[in-house]
């Protein structure tokens, strides 16, 4: 008996949702927590919906729901945000090569359905398959960006019907905050600038008494982060080797990319490339 095919005609947008499935899946259970956060906070699940297309960012929306729920001004919300959503711009660059040949509008509607989760997918899939074209990435985005936000109308809309303690908006966001610490640090230097910004944080925020001591932190920190690592790539004869840029110890990755490989091939002919101009030239001690 014939097996039942998912995609007996190959359609390419059922292809790229089952790359996107696993994603998708995952953001359910954070977008439901986040939409009943978000109604703790004095949204309606249509304004729930609205923030989630408008925002697209579970750090975000989780920093916005506790800050509401503190009565914090405006003006530190909106700080607050902009400097933590200025990490796309990186994020963005990084992938501006892939689709720097499609127009300004979909460079645009790219720009404003990417984040982190489906940034991480369509990186990997950019450097790791040559097949993957911009609308497959835009479909990843808005494949996630429909299940985000109707995982957090969902949210909204059990918000509604139960009561929650709002203590729990603190603790999410510290264990969600927490982990992209941890993620993030992968060598000494970045340890060293996350132990310098929460000791910085705690003085300006006892300084200020507002969150908008956390943003000058952040600015010092980051600042101070930049002037070490430019003074030792400037300054060092093999940067990479130096204390503050060695990498800490981390799990292996288990998939090496494209681009990975292109490097290590690379190297690998620089250095039978000095290996034999080596034996081509006499040593001293002959002369």
């Amino acid at each position: 008996m014939a097996k039942a095919q998912i995609n007996p005609e190959k359609a390419r947008w059922l292809e790229v949702l089952g790359i996107a499935m696993p994603l998708c899946l995952s953001y359910i259970p954070i977008g439901l927590a986040c939409g009943i956060l978000l109604h703790a906070a004095g949204f309606n699940f249509i304004m729930t919906l609205v923030v989630s297309i408008v925002v697209f960012s579970g750090g975000a929306q989780f920093i916005l729901a506790s800050l509401l729920t503190i009565h914090a001004p405006l003006t530190s919300i909106f700080m607050t945000l902009f400097f933590l959503e200025l990490r796309y711009a990186l994020l963005g660059s990084s992938l501006s090569k892939y689709i720097k040949s499609e127009s300004q509008h979909f460079i645009w509607l790219f720009a404003v359905s990417m984040n982190d989760e489906n940034y991480a997918v369509n990186y990997l899939k950019f450097v790791t398959d040559k097949k993957w074209t911009p609308k497959d990435g835009l479909l990843v985005e808005h494949y996630s960006l429909i299940s985000w936000s109707v995982a957090n109308m969902v949210g909204g809309l059990i918000g509604s019907t139960i009561s929650i303690n709002l203590e729990v908006v603190d603790f999410a966001l510290t264990a969600l905050f927490l982990y992209m610490v941890v993620m993030q640090v992968r060598n000494h230097l970045t340890l060293l600038i996350c132990l310098l910004s929460a000791v910085l944080a705690v003085f300006f925020l006892v300084l200020t008494k507002s969150t908008l001591g956390i943003v000058i932190a952040t600015l010092i920190a980051s600042f101070i982060g930049f002037l070490i690592e430019n003074t030792v790539r400037k300054h060092s004869k093999d940067p990479d080797s130096n204390w503050f840029l060695t990498k800490l110890f981390r799990p292996m990755a288990t998939r090496t990319t494209v681009e990975d490989q292109q490097e290590r091939r690379e190297l690998k002919k620089v250095k039978q490339q000095l290996d034999a101009d080596r034996e081509q030239t006499p040593s001293e001690h002959d002369d």
